[in-house]
């Protein structure tokens, strides 16, 4: 049988995301530094957040290490997995995150190689045994790419490895569809577009329907 979806708010703001983790209708968070600016949010904040979204209900919470050599990245890395359990440490898939993904991976830790372009970067990740990587749909649309097929082909470098991609920069409920169809299991989206993956007007028409007849039955069995 193959495994359900899941679903990630890629967000850092703290009230977007409480009404989606109380209704369980995400997996968890996920993070980068320009995520966090938008926020009004800094590294500094990452314990803070770790500790809301842990106490919400957040199954896996991913945060980015950043640093201009290995040293100073995987010291960040670990810092990070260290938050707790529910951490999952964000490393740039370039050939300084690469070496340090992989020792991390190798120790046991939950790693994603984020900014994944490339399909050979997918193959490298399955290789060294990371947990995630991370392609951006949108991004990879707006650099002229057919970013769906990338996608992909991705999914297809990975498929009987111990990593799964999780597609990112996805802008609307239909992209959250074309990448399930394409095999694709873990879908992290900006709030916005997943409460719009909630919403469809027939349903909410129907809905108030069944309302008023209920009312008017209700009030007929009490006159």
């Amino acid at each position: 049988m193959t495994a359900a979806p899941r679903l990630y708010a890629d967000s850092a703001v703290v009230d977007e995301i409480a009404p989606l983790l109380a209704g369980k209708l995400i997996h968890g968070v996920t993070t980068n530094p320009t995520i966090l600016e938008r926020a009004d949010r800094t590294g500094a904040h990452i314990s803070d957040l770790y500790d809301t979204w842990s106490t919400q209900g957040a199954d896996e919470i991913f945060f980015q290490a950043w640093g201009a050599d290995e040293a100073m990245l995987e010291k960040r890395a670990r810092e990070i997995l260290a938050l707790g359990p529910r951490a999952v440490v964000k490393v740039p898939a370039t050939a300084t995150g690469f070496p340090v993904a992989a020792r991390l991976a190798h120790e046991g830790n939950s790693v994603l190689l984020t900014a994944v372009y490339a399909v050979p970067q997918a193959l490298a990740a399955a290789a060294a045994g990371v947990r995630y990587i991370a392609p951006y749909l949108g991004r990879l649309r707006d650099a002229g790419h057919d970013g769906l097929a990338t996608i992909a082909a991705m999914q297809s470098q990975c498929a009987g490895s111990d990593t799964d991609v999780l597609a990112a920069s996805i802008r609307s409920p239909q992209d959250l569809v074309d990448l399930r169809d394409a095999g694709v299991r873990h879908l992290t989206a900006n709030p916005a577009v997943l409460r719009e993956a909630l919403v469809c007007e027939a349903s909410d028409e129907a809905a108030a329907a069944f309302e008023a007849t209920a009312a008017g039955g209700s009030e007929n069995a009490t006159a």
